[in-house]
């Protein structure tokens, strides 16, 4: 099939797995602009507000995202952990701007983190609210029926969305159909709420309200919940399908639902309370309510899956200990689930809802998250737009002032309400961050320490040329991070059973900065006379290591690959805290306790356990 004939089918999909969450929004965002955290439903503040609303779904979602973020692709991959390679591979070896390229990245996958936890909680909560539209006596099981849902949600996540994901499609396309259904006859009886199509009304809007006027942008940034999957998940669908299914039916359906509630608060400010379901009649709120819980399940089964996918990412960079990772689907090589993932979001998300009790209070915290990843995503949109776009500074910085002071502006009204809900979300942010920045620096730490330790390779060779040891047949592969040194699996090999193989590899695992690696750079063989060989085996960060399978494909005349004939060796380190490593205790601790709980490498390497010897060691930090 050509990619023309494909489009359609894949903007369909595309349809029912990356708009889930922006498609959900009119839920709750002009419910929170208005609400009781909000400004008063005057006719200026409605029509002010509309236009900041559509003017942030063009300037910052067709404009930004569509038009240049989704140009930032990774060999085709996008999503924060894509972008933050391919902006450090931008720097080059400027160790300062790499330094800055990873923190800033970092942040931005702990605010996606936080967003994977708020994103649940607000979506199914402000469905299930809709129960309290019909009569007061569902109030007590809004809370609990909601968590229920959540419960099952993450129950399912180990048989993976692949099934289920079928359903995904027709159902958002029903919801996009729906909410655009509901709010043509509101555009209907008030036409006049078209007007605000005016950026004029967003200049006054800000002027008249000032403060107030600028702390409503922290309720019209929930209109773009969501928008990072557009980048995340291009690499599943490509950026032409995604585009054609946001032009052709989600911005026209998000708009004309926007501006439905607009025009029913326009005849009816006391509909603020929840503008959304004052726009259903009465006859059909119970199916509405439905088919809104159906919708905000699946823009929470997207932002879970999204942040499998960027926890495995960060793994293979070495940004966080390896972790289970359990494929769901023999057709999809992106369709994961971390169980260790899952239950942290699991608990989070439910304190969460116990927490905050209210959609309202929730999207409080929302807004600081989604606005925190965009201002990251623009930042590192500008180094990879100089370095490997090659614009020039006066189009730089035109951009700069466009998008990062619409950014900023977002941000900044969310900080004013860190007391009141946004603390949740930055507190999530700053754990995950530290922990990734701690695991890098004590792996990197560990790393060196067992260089220190080591002999060179290159002197044992020669050792060894003039004491040559007992040899037997068959194929050692002696697992390292650092090729200069000898393996401390091959010198305890060597001291305790005396013996060496014929055939010793030894081989280091590189994770590039791209998420798959071509054949050419996946495999590089070195050979070091009298049976040695030096191996340095690539994966890029969006693919499952597998060691043997690579030694396999890869196996040449120069060294033997038989398998029933090559023994895994690999050393397993016991980290002990010392006083004297001349970092924070806490770190240490931290770092000592995330090795013991870490995936076994020779496990996360796919090597069986029948041909592999490990071989303990400790290590003092």
């Amino acid at each position: 099939m050509t990619l023309r004939a494909a489009l359609p089918g894949l903007a369909l999909a595309a349809l029912g797995v990356v708009f889930g969450d922006i498609a959900t929004s009119p839920l709750y965002a002009l419910q929170e602009a208005f609400g009781a955290h909000g400004v008063a439903a005057t006719a200026d503040n409605v029509r002010g507000v509309l236009s900041l609303t559509v003017w942030s779904l063009i300037l910052v979602v067709s404009i930004k995202y569509i038009v240049f973020v989704m140009r930032a692709d990774n060999r085709g991959e996008g999503g924060s952990v894509a972008l933050l390679a391919l902006a450090r591979h931008a720097v080059g070896a400027n160790r300062t701007a790499r330094a800055l390229v990873v923190v800033l990245g970092l942040v931005g996958v702990a605010l996606f983190f936080g967003d994977s936890v708020i994103t649940p909680a607000v979506s199914v909560l402000s469905a299930i609210e809709g129960l309290q539209m019909a009569t007061p006596a569902f109030q007590p099981i809004v809370i609990p029926l909601t968590i229920l849902i959540l419960i099952a949600l993450f129950a399912l996540q180990q048989f993976g969305s692949a099934g289920v994901g079928k359903l995904f499609a027709p159902v958002m396309v029903l919801w996009l159909l729906t909410i655009a259904a509901l709010g043509i006859p509101a555009i209907v009886q008030a036409p006049n709420v078209l007007l605000a199509v005016s950026p004029q009304y967003a200049i006054n809007y800000l002027q008249t309200n000032g403060l107030a006027g600028f702390s409503s942008l922290g309720a019209v940034v929930l209109v773009l919940t969501g928008v990072e999957a557009l980048y995340a998940d291009m690499g599943h669908f490509g950026a032409r399908p995604i585009r054609i299914a946001w032009f052709a039916l989600v911005l026209p359906a998000l708009l004309i639902n926007y501006f439905g509630q607009g025009a029913l608060l326009l005849r009816d400010p006391a509909a603020a309370s929840a503008p959304f379901y004052h726009l259903v009649p009465s006859t059909l709120l119970y199916p509405i309510v439905v088919l809104a819980c159906a919708a905000t399940v699946i823009a929470s089964q997207a932002v879970i899956s999204g942040a499998f996918s960027m926890v495995r990412e960060a793994v293979h960079l070495h940004y966080l200990p390896r972790l289970d990772v359990r494929h769901t689907s023999t057709q999809i090589r992106g369709q994961v689930y971390l169980p260790a993932v899952n239950a942290i979001l699991l608990v989070l998300v439910v304190a969460a809802v116990l927490g905050f009790r209210s959609s309202d209070n929730l999207a409080a915290a929302f807004g600081i998250a989604v606005s925190g990843t965009m201002l990251i995503t623009t930042l590192l949109l500008l180094v990879v737009a100089r370095r490997l776009w090659h614009w020039n500074a006066i189009t730089l910085v035109a951009f700069a002032l466009v998008f990062v002071g619409v950014d900023l502006a977002f941000f900044g009204a969310n900080a004013i309400k860190i007391e009141s809900g946004g603390w949740f979300p930055l507190t999530l942010g700053l754990a995950i961050l530290a922990v990734m920045l701690v695991w890098r620096r004590g792996r990197d730490s560990a790393v060196q320490r067992v260089h220190m330790q080591s002999l060179t390779l290159a002197n044992f060779i020669e050792m060894l040329a003039s004491h040559p040891p007992q040899r037997v047949p068959g194929t050692a592969v002696f697992l390292t991070a650092d090729l200069a040194t000898v393996p401390s699996a091959l010198l305890h090999n060597l001291k305790h059973n005396k013996i060496l193989h014929e055939e010793n590899l030894i081989l280091t695992v590189e994770t590039l900065e791209v998420p798959t690696a071509c054949d050419e750079e996946q495999f590089e063989l070195v050979a070091l006379g009298t049976g040695f060989y030096r191996g340095t085996m690539r994966f890029g960060f969006a693919e499952d290591p597998d060691i043997p399978r690579c030694l396999e494909r890869h196996a040449s005349h120069a060294l033997s690959v038989d398998p029933m004939a090559t023994t895994f060796f690999a050393s397993r380190e016991t980290i002990v805290v010392t006083s004297g490593s001349g970092l924070p205790l806490w770190r240490d601790r931290l770092f000592a306790f995330l090795a013991r709980n870490a995936q076994r490498a020779t496990t996360y390497f796919a090597i069986p356990d029948n041909r592999l010897v490990e071989i303990g060691s400790r290590l003092e930090i």
